[in-house]
């Protein structure tokens, strides 16, 4: 089965999917947040065979729910309403930070951080998704 994950933001989402045999999350080039968001979704779903869709949920280092965690919350429902097929939410603390350090140490500058680390914290939080579901 191959899995979609979305690290959402207020202006960019970042965007990310597995194999199918869900053991390696891919980046995807982030979309714009706009109108059209569920729409392009439902449509990279539709493309690439993907089942679930797994949204990123940025809870507080304390894992309290922020304004960022309700905005993801309803990303999520609005995915859900949109997209026909199962949608389910992750805990993605320090996703951005640890897709940061990984740039870093593949030697991408900061300057090209920007328009990458969207989909770069999108395959952190899959990843850890993925592997969570094969452990045990």
């Amino acid at each position: 089965m191959r899995i979609l994950g979305i690290d959402p933001g207020t202006k960019r989402c970042g965007v990310a999917i597995t194999d199918s045999s869900e053991t390696m999350a891919f980046p995807r080039e982030a979309l714009d947040h706009d109108e059209t968001l569920v729409a392009r979704v439902a449509a990279l779903v539709h493309e690439e065979g993907v089942e679930l869709i797994v949204v990123g949920r940025p809870l507080s280092l304390a894992g309290r729910v922020t304004a960022s965690t309700e905005f993801a919350d309803d990303l999520a429902e609005r995915l859900r309403d949109g997209v026909e097929v199962a949608v389910v939410r992750h805990d993605e603390r320090l996703t951005t930070t640890t897709a940061q350090r990984s740039l870093s140490s593949a030697g991408v500058g900061t300057r090209d951080h920007r328009r990458r680390i969207d989909s770069a914290a999108a395959v952190v939080m899959l990843q850890h998704f993925a592997d969570s579901r094969h452990a045990g």
